[in-house]
């Protein structure tokens, strides 16, 4: 017999402003003691002094695969590159789609649905919980805006994903999985990243971390900060600052892993149905350790 499915979130729990200043201030105590730095603000304000000195992109170079004394040289100088053909190697990436539904279908997935790009650093960001099959099945009936799966700890597809040890230490992996239309907006995560298309194509624009001083950022946590202005539609009026920020375009494809460094911010569009994959360092950015 099936469980049955509950569609109904977990209440929020709402904290008095003391409460949640203390959390704030514990929450960034424990992420520096993890990444071994002393203090997340002053590694924030490190990564964009540093990235001030790095040479001027016009775009995000593509390299052969790489073993991880040659990433991590690489990694060191600061800037994006994607690196060819690693992925392709993963039993998942042979996969067609139709294993979402065909051997999946049972997951307990929990979906981004309405408007998830104007709220996506809120707190109250609207989510729904649902099997894979349900997902599956909204996302083809939904018009505009599709629903979408981010951020997830899938082990089940994880287990055909053979992650290179470029890092010292990782996160967990965390996939996406959505149609063509599916967008993470403009952000940046404060740790390098490693990001693997496994099926479908995305185009990601990517713009130096200081940068950030013209496209508005807000904090949603002291390693993660969003910004209001979109690159593909740009609004220079509402954010005439944002006509300085350098705009870096780059199509990832079947096969492909991009290196985000530290800092970097970074607005994604699925193309076309897309699974992507990515892993979070949980250390010293790269940029810094020559520092």
């Amino acid at each position: 017999m099936s469980k049955e499915v509950s569609n109904k979130l977990p209440p929020r729990i709402v904290l008095s402003p003391e409460e949640a200043a203390a959390k704030k201030l514990a929450l960034e105590a424990r992420d520096a003691q993890v990444r071994g730095v002393a203090s997340i603000h002053a590694m924030r304000e490190q990564i964009k002094q540093a990235s001030r000195s790095l040479p001027v992109i016009q775009e995000v170079p593509r390299v052969r695969a790489m073993d991880a004394a040659a990433f991590r040289e690489r990694a060191a100088q600061g800037l994006p590159f994607l690196i060819e053909g690693i992925v392709g190697r993963w039993p998942l990436t042979a996969q067609a789609p139709g294993i979402l539904r065909e051997q999946y279908s049972h997951l307990h997935v929990r979906a981004r649905v309405g408007d998830y790009i104007g709220t996506a650093f809120a707190a109250d960001r609207a989510m729904a919980d649902m099997t894979m099959a349900e997902y599956l099945d909204l996302a083809a009936a939904t018009e505009g805006l599709p629903p979408y799966l981010g951020n997830l700890e899938l082990r089940e597809l994880n287990r055909m994903c053979h992650w290179p040890s470029y890092f010292d230490k990782m996160g967990p992996p965390r996939f996406w999985i959505g149609p063509a239309g599916t967008v993470t907006p403009l952000h940046c995560d404060y740790d390098d990243n490693i990001f693997a298309q496994i099926w479908g194509t995305k185009r990601i624009f990517l713009s130096p971390p200081h940068h950030d001083e013209f496209i508005y950022p807000r904090e949603a946590n002291p390693i993660l900060f969003g910004s209001p202005f979109d690159p593909e539609a740009p609004d220079y009026t509402q954010f005439p600052l944002a006509r300085q920020a350098t705009m870096i375009e780059v199509i990832v494809h079947p096969g492909d892993m991009l290196y985000v460094p530290a800092g970097w911010y970074h607005q994604v569009r699925a193309l076309t149905f897309s699974l992507s994959s990515n892993r979070w360092a949980r250390g010293v950015p790269f940029v810094l350790r020559g520092l």
